[in-house]
């Protein structure tokens, strides 16, 4: 049988292969989000970007539900493809893919059904709502397509197509960013029109990911039976992307705090509810551009370690670990000096001409950003962790930068310092969730070179008795 790259081809060669095409996604995909608010900020104005705002979590959900079966379904399929085990890899691809769409369709009906409640618990005022109304009534019916697409890229790339992976999510992207202004300028749509654009842009890839893993498919074959799903496979699935799951609904709850905080605290202050509701629209869709890199290197790294682990390569696990680590700490060095230095022409590519929204947007920015240059250590340790088989480690890493940290924080320092202290929650989190990484993951290190004398003394012993 011809040998597995995974396990042969030099680390630096596999991780620009998988990673490369994965952080091109992700940063596509957070550029288009970019452009959303773009255009709508300047055809529509603050309101339309605290709408888009208001309706973001959604997209946070959607993609913890995809990131729940996708990396959990990749992890497993590449651990049992590493191990030998090819009818319940199979299995894990085929339960992957009913699931996503389950998933996907429950939660775009829920959200239609429920719109007007989620919008209020997500933190839009009276002035929002005209504009949050009918760009996330549109918006819902992607959701299903969302979640399939971004599950599906997790299972191409670990089928060893991350180009094609790559291209499914640039294709809604790409689709979007080209009809926007027609929707939005030609046919004079306003922000039903940018709904529109990306809501078909999400249907276009959601296609292509579900054609991909239906027909294309290598590694292995997608039967009918292996559809039917299997409590212990979906167990299986779950257990290893819970933590990634995690990180995405914590997201979205600190999301859905810092709108009714920033709310709350801005109408005590001289800026208002609206400009820090429209500035913290603006800086997630930033985030997502810096952080789309992070995952994508995790995301690239997690199906050479998973297939490493399992078949015992132990060395190439920490090569790979490594590799990305510094990959991701140089890049968040960079970041943290084109924020710093560079804050007000960021804020201004959104358009809004409003002096206290500048004002307000550059300081935010500076402030939550402020550890940027060592925030890559703590989403590539979860990964880490989830790829290798130990979800449990994984999901709380997850789970210390926004639920054990940055909620508490968010709740407490504005009581003292009011709208500035929700500024500060972010750094304070970000240094202590980063700490506690580093700490586990030198634990891991010295676990798995431990391992990996093992194995070659249990080699050795074997090659003597020959």
């Amino acid at each position: 049988m011809k040998a597995n790259p995974l396990g042969t081809e030099p680390i630096g060669k596999l991780l620009l292969k998988f990673s490369v095409p994965a952080i091109i996604s992700m940063v596509v995909n957070a550029v288009y989000n970019m452009v959303d608010q773009i255009f709508i900020g300047w055809g529509i104005g603050m309101l339309g970007i605290a709408a888009t705002n208001v309706a973001f979590p959604l997209n946070t959900i959607s993609t913890a539900l995809a990131l729940l079966i996708g990396i959990g379904a990749a992890s497993n399929f590449s651990l049992n493809l590493g191990r030998g085990n090819e009818e319940k890899a199979q299995h894990c691809v085929g339960n992957a893919i009913t699931l996503l769409i389950l998933l996907g369709v429950a939660l775009g009906v829920a959200s239609i059904i429920f719109l007007e409640p989620l919008l209020y618990l997500c933190g839009a005022t009276e002035q929002v709502m005209p504009y949050a109304i009918p760009y996330t009534g549109i918006i819902c019916i992607g959701l299903p397509f969302m979640v399939l697409t971004i599950g599906s890229c997790h299972l191409i790339r670990a089928d060893g197509n991350p180009q094609f992976a790559m291209w499914c999510m640039m294709s809604g992207a790409i689709f979007n960013l080209i009809f926007d202004p027609i929707f939005l300028f030609v046919f004079d749509m306003g922000i039903e029109g940018i709904a529109l654009a990306t809501t078909l842009g999400q249907v276009l890839s959601g296609l292509m990911g579900i054609f991909y893993l239906l027909r294309k498919f290598h590694s292995v074959q997608i039967t009918k039976a292996s559809l039917r799903p299997r409590w212990n496979i979906s167990i299986a699935i779950c257990s290893l992307g819970i933590a990634s799951f995690a990180n995405q609904i914590a997201m979205t709850a600190v999301q859905i705090l810092l709108n009714n905080s920033f709310k709350h605290y801005g109408a005590l202050s001289v800026y208002g509810s609206e400009i820090p509701l429209a500035a913290v629209g603006a800086l997630s869709k930033v985030t997502i551009l810096f952080f789309g890199v992070f995952v994508g290197i995790s995301q690239g790294s997690q199906p050479i370690n998973g297939f490493n682990y399992g078949a015992r390569n132990y060395d190439r696990v920490l090569q790979t670990l490594r590799t990305a680590l510094i990959a991701a700490t140089s890049f968040s060095v960079l970041s943290f000096i084109i924020i710093q230095v560079f804050p007000q022409q960021i804020i201004a590519i959104f358009g809004e001409n409003e002096p206290l929204y500048v004002q307000f947007g550059m300081r935010i920015l500076r402030i939550q950003f402020f550890m940027m240059f060592i925030n890559g250590i703590q989403p590539l340790t979860a990964g880490f962790f989830s790829s290798i088989g130990k979800p449990k480690i994984g999901m709380f890493i997850s789970l210390t930068r926004q639920v054990i940290f940055f909620i508490p924080l968010i709740l407490l320092l504005p009581v003292f310092w009011g709208i500035e202290g929700i500024m500060f929650a972010a750094p304070i989190a970000d240094a202590v969730a980063a700490i506690i990484a580093g700490i586990f993951l030198t634990r891991e290190m010295r676990t798995i070179n431990q391992l990996k004398i093992n194995e070659n003394e249990c080699l050795g012993g074997v090659t003597g008795r020959l």
